[in-house]
């Protein structure tokens, strides 16, 4: 077999550096986990679903002091096809590579007065922002994360330096540790083309790849990993019985109602209505982004598309979307809109629809997480 071309053993061996053994098996370790300080007396799990990923605590650095960039600095290295995470807090804006973060997973920043945590975990591909504060018995607290080493569901573990919690990327949620039952703040974060995120936000920084470390920004270290007919790497949990569980969906979670749309219904589509609990929901699915796991080369990969999740209203009136030569446009007014919920053209123009929390993730992810889930179908 050419290890080059099976992802699983690609995976492996980039991951293989010294494993931590805090996935404990045996009474001994069930105390302590081998590294961290972290008080293991206060955790909602069991130290046993833990997994070590090979890398040690920090041998995948997060991001602690960003660098950026202006976008015409960035088009020398970033092609307008490939993905990246943008964040918008106001009207500001900053753009996130997934060149980097695949290599990096967890960048430390202070944006538009907010001080956030940009995460991505490869091997669920998601791509979640959080506000890095937190309060717990009426105090504040100002937390920075790294990359534990561990996984969970296959899902990144992350720890705060100032606790050393641990940390559930998927949900938020501190899972062991003294800041036990705390949930992090997500804010809303769209993985996009940086073609579309520079169309329309022309002045947002973007992340340089002067970080401080020496990687191959632009290779794709996990190549092939998202071919739907493989299998998660360090996956054990239940299988969803819905979907293979490398397959695409978009999923929403309001309040105590979630659900998955599969991106190869929303591709073919291009909007979805619907309605989950009392609240009305569009799905916009673009053209755009290629993924970050596909080719060995990340701007060759091949396109899944851009995605976008809005409350349909615009001052009290629900609009009708539809799409038609690359462009969406409600039926109310004929204004135009871009996959980020911006009316770009028409009597709209300006205005901007609510996002709504998402995410695009593998399936298996999701539903391991959350299998309460409904699936949308046709």
């Amino acid at each position: 077999m050419d290890v080059r071309n099976s992802p699983t053993i690609a995976i492996a061996i980039l991951l293989a550096t010294a494993p931590i053994p805090g996935c404990a098996q045996n009474s001994e370790r069930q105390q302590s986990i081998p590294g961290f300080s972290t008080n293991t007396a206060l955790r909602s799990i069991e130290l046993s679903e833990l997994r070590s990923g090979g890398p040690p605590k920090d041998g995948i650095p997060a991001i602690d002091n960003p660098h950026f960039v202006s976008q015409v600095e960035a088009a020398a290295w970033l092609a307008g096809q490939e993905p990246v995470v943008l964040l918008r807090i106001g009207n500001a804006a900053r753009i996130y590579p997934l060149q980097i973060l695949t290599y990096h997973e967890i960048v430390n920043d202070d944006f538009a007065g907010v001080p956030v945590s940009i995460t991505f975990c490869p091997l669920c591909y998601s791509a979640i922002a959080f506000d890095r504060r937190v309060a717990t018995n009426d105090v504040e607290l100002l937390l920075d994360f790294g990359v534990s080493g561990m996984l969970r569901n296959s899902d990144l573990v992350m720890y705060d330096r100032q606790s050393e919690s641990l940390w559930q990327q998927f949900t938020g949620e501190a899972l062991v540790g003294d800041l036990l039952g705390t949930t992090l703040t997500f804010l809303p974060a769209q993985i996009v083309s940086f073609a579309q995120a520079r169309d329309a936000h022309p002045n947002a920084d973007v992340l340089s790849r002067e970080t401080g470390h020496s990687r191959p920004y632009g290779n794709n270290p996990y190549a092939g990993y998202d071919d739907v007919d493989n299998a998660p790497f360090l996956y054990d949990g239940p299988d969803n019985g819905r979907l293979p569980p490398l397959a695409r969906v978009i999923a929403v979670k309001l309040l105590d109602s979630t659900r998955a749309y599969p991106t190869s219904v929303t591709r073919e589509r291009r909007v979805i209505h619907d309605v989950i609990g009392d609240q009305p929901i569009v799905v916009f699915h673009a053209d755009g982004a290629v993924t970050a796991l596909g080719e060995a080369v990340i701007a060759e990969a091949r396109e899944v598309g851009s995605t976008g999740v809005f409350d349909p209203r615009i001052e009290g009136e629900q609009l009708t979307f539809g799409y038609a030569d690359g462009q969406f446009s409600d039926a109310e007014t004929g204004s135009l809109w871009n996959i980020l919920g911006e009316a770009i053209e028409g009597p709209l123009v300006g205005k901007r629809l609510t996002p709504l929390p998402f995410g695009d993730y593998f399936a298996f992810a999701w539903f391991a997480f959350r299998p309460e889930t409904t699936l949308y179908e046709e």
